[in-house]
């Protein structure tokens, strides 16, 4: 079994090299934790066993680890600075720095795959169905956490503007277009602050697991994050009234229709 203890303290040893006054880094490390939350919650609604639990929870405490060096570097956590899931993934397996969190090399593989992959646009070529399986959780947890990030998090420090500069940005059609097809949102078509807002909601079109759509529902994830701007542009106010209704309506949808749950019992 996995010393999730031991992985903590490590990782908080890992955090000495960081400065933590800085904002953009205590939100990584909160975030952090978030996630390896909400991964042990996925893990456990579908009823996985114990050892698939504790590494949920590991691949969730370790997902983000190449952001640290990202801030530390750009102070930005734009891709175009650095992927930092792909960096991860090398510091912790050609560097080993794996080992000083778990002793055991018996989930590498699995690890490495969860972690290398977590923010990509989406999974493709993983053949393997553990690590398939754990790619996909750390990805839900991922974007469950982000949810609280993105209502707990100063918009300034979100975006580099106020909400209310926000909310006067308009859609871009090609963003627009993606949202209506039920896509994920390409980063390099993001151009207007509106852009990466919509970002953030079309990541549900992404969700893999019953249990995290239930968590987006009964949180009121959607009309949350939709809330929190100030819809000065008429057009946008509008198109957000559209994307409200139908998100909504995904949602509902995907619960019903079970999604992937529990399909690796």
């Amino acid at each position: 079994m996995i010393d999730l203890q031991y992985s903590k303290k490590a990782f908080e040893n890992y955090l000495n090299d960081y400065d933590r006054k800085n904002e953009k880094i205590m939100l990584k490390i909160v975030h952090t934790y978030g996630v390896m939350e909400c991964s042990k919650k996925i893990a456990e609604d579908m009823k996985l066993p114990a050892e698939d639990c504790e590494l949920a929870q590991l691949i969730g405490l370790l997902h983000d680890i190449g952001r640290f060096e990202q801030l530390k570097c750009y102070n930005s956590f734009e891709p175009g600075t650095m992927n930092h899931a792909a960096f991860g993934a090398k510091i912790l397996f050609e560097k080993r720095l794996i080992r000083c969190f778990v002793e055991e090399d018996k989930w590498d593989e699995i690890i490495k795959t969860a972690i290398g992959h977590h923010s990509d646009y989406c999974l493709k070529g993983i053949t393997n169905k553990r690590e398939l399986m754990h790619a996909q959780i750390i990805r839900d947890a991922d974007k469950l956490d982000n949810c609280r990030v993105k209502l707990e998090t100063a918009i300034e420090i979100l975006l580099g503007v106020t909400a209310e500069q926000v909310g006067m940005s308009e859609i871009t059609p090609e963003v627009m277009r993606q949202f209506k097809n039920h896509k994920s949102i390409l980063l390099e078509t993001r151009k207007t602050k509106m852009d990466y807002w919509i970002s953030y909601l079309a990541y549900f079109y992404d969700i893999n697991f019953k249990a995290t759509y239930e968590s987006i529902r009964d949180n009121h994830y959607v009309d949350k994050i939709i809330g929190r701007i100030p819809y000065t542009n008429p057009d946008t106010g509008k198109q957000m009234e559209q994307i409200r209704n139908e998100m909504n309506l995904y949602i509902q949808n995907a619960i019903k229709e079970n999604g992937n749950y529990n399909k690796y019992n």
